[in-house]
């Protein structure tokens, strides 16, 4: 079984669809693209995809990855367009590599986050931040399908700052940007957990509803600060391996699922 590892996106209005409603669209796209997929045993066997730490319902994203199952070898840049080609635009799919590594979710350790706070001067974003990475702790509450939860939002904040709002975005009030580095803990802490707490420890409460983005997620670089990109290692392990079966078939076969 050949093993793909995708990354897509939600974005525009495509950001309130729920990981359900992608998970349709999906499986549909796979049909549509007659990709031949592998499936599980059982008595109701399913195409092995495999989803990895999904974006909220309601927020937008760069970096959203899954793998899935191949019964026939494919060329992941061909198996890309074509899947593409069969989703709805808002939900693309940028990206494809063969999984040559173990541990797709292991490497989803962080996520950089983008809040646009329309409405709220810079100067005022900047002091909440200020306020938040000086407390040692802020706690939240959330409501959860067990009760309501309170947990601490400060442990898992790697960094946080605010930003002007880029000039190439036209602006009818205030806005300030928010740039988030948060850890994959449990509980997950969300951005809209983030905001709380900067409503609680800062008073800051913007008066329209923030849009929210995920710019990556990956493993988290203690030395650097960053996130990097997960499927650079499979990257790393295609370029230093020899051909695989899956280039070969795909040089020689027409389009479509193997005979």
């Amino acid at each position: 079984m050949q093993r793909i590892r995708l990354r897509y996106t939600k974005r525009g209005r495509l950001r309130f669809t729920s990981h359900r409603d992608f998970q349709r669209a999906f499986e549909r796209a796979l049909r549509r693209a007659e990709v031949p997929m592998a499936y599980s045993a059982g008595f109701t066997p399913h195409p092995r995809v495999s989803y990895a730490n999904a974006a909220p319902t309601g927020t937008g994203s760069e970096a959203e990855y899954l793998e899935i199952g191949l019964a026939a070898p494919r060329d992941p840049e061909k198996l890309r367009a074509l899947l593409d080609e069969s989703m709805p635009a808002g939900l693309d799919i940028i990206d494809a590599v063969e999984a040559r590594t173990s541990g797709l979710a292991d490497r989803l350790t962080a996520s950089v986050w983008e809040l646009r706070l329309d409405g709220v001067e810079l100067a005022e974003a900047e002091r909440a931040v200020g306020v938040f990475l000086a407390a040692e702790t802020v706690e939240v509450q959330r409501k959860t399908k067990n009760g309501v939860r309170t947990f601490d939002t400060r442990g898992a904040v790697v960094s946080l700052e605010a930003l002007p709002a880029p000039a190439d975005r036209p602006l009818d009030n205030a806005c300030a940007i928010l740039r988030l580095v948060v850890r994959h803990l449990t509980p997950a802490v969300r951005p809209d957990d983030v905001l709380s707490g900067l409503r609680a420890v800062a008073d800051l409460a913007p008066p329209v509803p923030s849009a929210v983005t995920r710019l990556a997620q990956g493993l988290f670089d203690e030395e650097s600060g960053t996130v990097t990109d997960p499927l650079a290692p499979d990257r790393e392990a295609d370029t230093a391996a020899p051909p695989t079966v899956a280039v070969t078939a795909d040089a020689k076969a027409p389009e479509g699922p193997a005979a």
